[in-house]
């Protein structure tokens, strides 16, 4: 069994939206990867989709979701599930405070934004 501290976590700030690796196969997980996420006011990311299931459960604020043109609101306690393959986005929900989450998919997600396929370094 492997103990990860969000202190001693990398920051990846991406527009606004700030991840930090939790449980990650670079942090010892092997099967999920989880991070946490914050957004600031007013930030929003860009449509994008992944090709595993996504889930954000929100802790604080207001997330915004929109998946298949469709939008979706959590807040503290709410879970966003994310199918593979159907395009996405999320914004912050309030235009005054930050909204903050955990996210959990499975190891070795990629991501499809502007038709090119990433890895987000916060799920290595």
């Amino acid at each position: 069994m492997t103990t990860v501290k969000l202190a001693d976590a990398p920051v990846f700030d991406n527009g606004g939206m700030t991840m930090r690796p939790l449980a990650v196969p670079s942090r010892g997980s092997s099967e999920l990867a989880v991070w946490s996420f914050a957004i600031e006011p007013g930030a929003a990311g860009m449509e994008h989709s992944v090709d595993r299931e996504e889930v954000f459960v929100a802790q604080s604020g207001r997330i915004v979701g929109v998946i298949g043109g469709v939008e979706h609101v959590i807040e503290a306690g709410d879970a966003l599930i994310l199918p593979p393959g159907v395009p996405f986005s999320i914004r912050n929900g309030s235009p005054t405070d930050r909204a903050t989450a955990v996210v959990c998919t499975s190891a070795g997600i990629t991501a499809t934004l502007d038709g090119r396929t990433i890895l987000p370094p916060w799920a290595r």
